[in-house]
């Protein structure tokens, strides 16, 4: 049986059109709505308790598997959550028929599940199966206990399963099939004895599971739970197995004589007791750039786990990192103390001395080279109140535009590409748009990997919801094989195969020529620079045949509302400004700007690149994009930080990294990022920073980057502190302090105003709280001058630009662009063929990207054991057809030399790749990819161009291990199927519909001790 999936990410607009009767009572309702939703709605409005719903989630949608929500519609027994609302319907929640269905369908599962509430680690008032076992007020099962037969789960690093406790509800089932739809979990219905199942077996351990733990977040009870639970979240449940083992036997032997409610009446006590010394705080994820929030818990500084529920980006989902990689804030390898060179050691200083040193270095430097000897990276992974801070910092106390962030290895190009024609340099709307869309194109985004969550909207409308998926990148990854279209285009041509169709679709009179007429300028310039494309030079050049570019043409035509959505396989070529310009060239010829489920979404790969371009640090802009040459816009942030501020555009890290070489930078303060193993080039990079005079790197571990400082100052991870992020769809989110900073170290924006206050605090910097940072900012900044935490208290959220009264924009350009005459603006190109392309010497092609499990080059995620086990070290895929020309298998040592470097590394044959390209992932300190990448850059903004990269093999080793380990999820088989499956139980010949039999009239047994 199925049922409309509902989006994820879009909330129900309820709009009542009739009314109905519930329980003798008229309700507003709407027509098509679930009952469930209704009467749900109903018992909220009167104070009650709504009927049980022990399957049901709202955020998935109907399952259809607990019996529980039984109510009586004309006579009948309905299950609510599978029945629709129509007019003049007369419902009973209450009535004898109903509670008999009710309370059958509930003893049910009891039978599945063994109370010991009190001893037991999810007896923290949010367990379904307490809950309604209080509310349906039980007192004993009518089916005693069973055990399954089977043994608990505790293969995977992250979480365990026990069959016994499972009451077999399929929520697990439903999130994995679709909401992550990762399609792992199935319940084979046909056993004697049901029970979940991983790929069709029996073991979580080497399946395709992702550990993304959707499953653990929905389960109604403790069937599925977080290990960093087991033991740690109640009074009593870290006692002995045997031990606990005696208490529940104790407690099933009085229970006959109590009946449930006493013994559940101790276990809530015992549950609120627990409020006392969990600590449940808000948070952002600081991974990729979703932007997913979640209340995290913790017990001291124990991590207990991660709650997700009512996060906009992400609502109940989240991925393995999200979900199970946070430890790394009581990692052993933090940073507790500052650090002082001494010869080739470090050691541990105080911070009065850590402070005067910049000061004084800085000072120097300055005095004897001018303000623009010194240059500052802020960081992607800090809040916007120390980017903000870090450009003050540069600007109003050193006098320099020296200043950028991570987003110059990244995004900057895709920035470009919206600037240049639709004017502002964020996604024109929001995941809800993405997930409505008809058409999602994906082009060198291996999404389902580097924005797992987000891919998971895409997913579930491909899989539900009819929405079509065209895939163009050079390897076969998840979101490839899901495609209906996938294509693989040679290496850097995306910009040929874009401006090939948009023109075919204008040759053939499928172009929106009224949308073009009202909101874009440069039409005619435009159509004319498309002459040399052809679908013919298009398949000379991209090796894509005609007829599957016109399939692709075909596509886009056919439907009303598309989306794309691109990333570094994009913009890391020298040629990214440019094709993230043809993306939105062609969305703004077919007219998909300006409405939902359309738009240009360049996909944000840090938790806050995003929010360090918004809030200033960049070499051209201030806060909100504004341009430091602009006279008048200076003069604001003049007067109101009484300094006199720099005039011309500063260097990019690119730039900087050039001056350091020519003897122009002395002096470089990193703040969160490691360079050494993020830029291009790293032995050029490395030999830069061994030439500056004065060096300070900040960060939360003693990264590659810190080997080379003078100074390294320990920060404080998002856990520590208070301030702001925002995610990939422009979305400003709060984040909040779970825990004290670690040791001596500070939250970043406190050392920043420090080092000001040290060196004179031009500008002014008696900051109290972050909330005062974003004050300024919102005073001096249009397009962030409605926001204040205030309206960002819990999870409300903004999506810039913000009005002064707080009003946002998730869907940019309603009105027009912000560009002259209110229009957009064609941007006509010129195709320049990759810096590097394969030669005789340098043969083979090498992508190189990210990975689900880590994030970039493992800084944080190293640091969780379950991760290093699932993926110990990097690998180099080979495509089977090269495996086999070069003697390799899965195992193989061997080197990789580019004209700049060169690293060892093992190869794992797979499918992925095909022919003389490679891919290599970037989660490795030690043998980083970037030692073989050039220093050639985009030709606007200077982004490394990571994607063109040609090198040439030797193989050191024939045989040996396998880099990837068995229990990788990647050697795994999804079983993928419509859900729950809900009909296979019903066919069993032990179901019938609770309610239906006489039998079902369950009496609730008196106890012993009123007998």
């Amino acid at each position: 049986m199925t049922h409309p999936k509902p989006l994820l990410n879009t909330p129900h607009v309820f709009a009542p059109d009739t009314t109905i009767e519930v329980d003798g009572g008229a309700v507003a309702a709407q027509v098509g709505e679930l009952l469930i939703d209704a009467l749900n709605r109903t018992a909220a409005m009167r104070g009650q308790t709504s009927v049980p719903q022990v399957c049901y989630l709202p955020p998935m949608g109907p399952i259809g598997s607990c019996d529980t929500c039984m109510v009586e519609l004309s006579g009948t027994l309905v299950r609510a959550c599978e029945t629709h609302v129509a007019a003049g319907q007369s419902v009973l929640t209450r009535s004898d028929k109903a509670d008999v269905g009710q309370r059958e369908a509930f003893d049910r599962l009891l039978q599945n599940h063994e109370l010991y509430c009190t001893v037991c680690d999810n007896n923290n008032q949010n367990c379904t199966v307490h809950n309604a076992t209080r509310e349906l007020e039980v007192e004993h099962n009518a089916r005693p206990w069973r055990s399954k037969g089977y043994e608990q789960d505790h293969s995977n690093p992250f979480y365990r399963y026990d069959p016994d406790q499972c009451i077999l509800c399929g929520r697990c089932v439903e999130a994995c099939q679709n909401v992550q739809v990762n399609e792992t979990l199935t319940i084979d219905w046909e056993r004697e004895m049901p029970r979940v199942m991983w790929d069709g077996g029996e073991v979580i351990d080497g399946s395709s599971c992702v550990s993304c733990g959707h499953c653990v977040t929905v389960c109604p009870c403790n069937a599925l739970m977080e290990k960093s639970m087991l033991g740690k979240a109640g009074y009593l449940t870290s006692l002995p197995t045997g031990v606990l083992g005696d208490m529940i036997a104790g407690v099933k032997g009085v229970e006959p004589s109590t009946g449930y409610t006493p013994i559940l009446a101790l276990s809530e006590i015992e549950a609120e007791m627990r409020n006392q010394r969990v600590k449940r705080t808000k948070t952002v994820c600081t991974y990729c750039g979703v932007g997913c929030s979640f209340d995290v818990w913790t017990r001291d500084r124990h991590i207990l786990k991660v709650e997700p529920a009512h996060g906009p980006a992400n609502g109940i989902s989240t991925c393995i990192k999200g979900k199970f990689a946070w430890e790394f804030v009581n990692s052993d390898e933090r940073l507790r103390k500052p650090l002082k060179r001494q010869g080739d050691t470090f050691v541990e200083i105080e911070w009065d001395e850590a402070i005067q040193m910049v000061a004084d270095n800085f000072s120097k430097i300055k005095k004897e080279n001018g303000p623009d000897a010194l240059g500052f990276i802020a960081s992607s992974k800090c809040t916007n109140e120390e980017s903000f801070l870090m450009q003050k910092l540069a600007r109003a106390v050193i006098g320099t535009n020296n200043i950028d962030n991570c987003s110059r290895y990244c995004q900057t190009p895709a920035s470009k590409g919206l600037s240049r024609t639709v004017g502002y340099g964020g996604d024109s709307g929001s995941i809800s748009d993405i997930e409505m869309a008809d058409l999602v194109i994906c082009i060198g985004t291996n999404t389902s990997e580097s924005h797992p969550v987000l891919a998971t909207r895409v997913k579930r409308s491909h899989k539900h919801r009819g929405q079509r998926l065209i895939v163009s990148d050079i390897r076969k990854h998840e979101m490839a094989e899901r495609a209906d279209i996938f294509i693989r285009p040679n290496p850097s041509t995306d910009e040929v195969w874009l401006q090939a169709v948009t023109k075919h679709l204008i040759d053939t009179g499928r172009h929106n020529q009224a949308f073009i007429d009202q909101w874009v300028n440069k039409w005619d310039e435009y159509r004319a620079s498309l002459e040399l494309y052809t679908l013919e030079y298009a398949e000379k050049i991209t090796g894509l045949p005609v007829a599957t570019l016109k399939q692709v043409a075909d596509e886009i035509a056919a439907v009303d509302k598309v989306c794309v959505l691109w990333a570094m396989g994009v913009t890391q070529h020298c040629g990214g400004s440019d094709t993230s310009t043809a993306i939105c060239n062609m969305l703004l010829a077919t007219g998909n700007f300006k409405r939902h489920g359309t738009g240009a979404y360049p996909l944000r790969g840090h938790n806050n690149v995003q929010g360090a371009s918004d809030f200033g640090s960049m070499p051209d802009v201030f806060s909100g994009y504004q341009k430091v040459d602009n006279a008048e816009i200076r003069g604001r942030f003049e007067a109101d930080w009484g300094v006199t501020l720099p005039i011309t555009t500063g260097l990019d890290n690119h730039q900087m990294i050039e001056a350091i070489h020519k003897g122009k930078l002395k002096s470089l303060y990193i703040k969160g990022e490691d360079t050494i193993t993020s830029d291009a080039n790293a032995n050029d990079v490395a030999e830069a920073f061994a030439k500056l005079e004065f060096f300070v790197v900040q960060d939360i571990f003693f990264s590659e980057t810190c080997k080379f400082a003078d100074l390294v100052l320990p920060a404080s991870p998002s856990l520590e502190k208070d301030g702001t992020f925002v995610n990939t769809e422009r979305r400003i989110q709060r984040i909040y302090k779970a825990l004290e900073p670690l040791g001596e170290s500070k939250p970043d924006w406190q050392i920043i105003q420090l080092i000001a206050q040290k060196m004179g605090g031009a500008g002014g910097w008696d900051y109290k709280h972050p909330s005062d940072v974003m004050d300024e900012v919102a005073r001096l900044t249009p397009t962030l001058a409605g926001v204040s935490y205030e309206r960002l208290e819990g999870y409300k959220t903004l999506q810039w630009p913000v009005a002064k009264d707080g009003s946002d924009q998730p869907l940019l350009y309603t009105k027009d662009f912000p560009l002259p005459g209110g229009k957009a603006t064609f941007f006509p190109l010129e195709y320049v063929p990759p810096s590097e392309e394969v030669n005789e010497t340098y043969d083979l092609h090498l992508n190189n990207g990210r990975l689900l499990e880590h994030f970039e080059q493992g800084n944080m995620s190293n640091q969780i054991p379950g991760i290093k086990a699932m993926t110990p070290t990097t690998f180099l895929e080979v495509s089977p057809e090269l495996a086999a020309e070069r003697g390799l298998s899965s195992g193989s040592l061997v080197r990789l030399e580019s004209p700049y470097g060169f690293v060892r590394v093992k190869v794992l044959v797979s499918g992925r790749v095909q022919g003389k390209q490679m891919y290599m992932p970037m989660n490795s300190t030690l043998e980083p990819v970037n030692k073989m990448t050039s220093s050639h850059v985009d030709r606007a903004t200077h982004t490394p161009a990571y994607k063109e990269l040609s090198v040439k093999m030797t193989v050191l080793e024939d045989k040996g291990e396998s880099p990837l380990p068995r229990r990788n999820f990647r050697f795994g088989h999804r079983t993928p199927t419509s859900g729950v499956e809900v009909e296979k139980k019903r066919a069993r010949l032990d179901y019938h519909v609770p309610g239906t039999k006489p039998a079902d009239k369950l009496v609730q047994i008196k106890t012993t001790e009123s007998v």
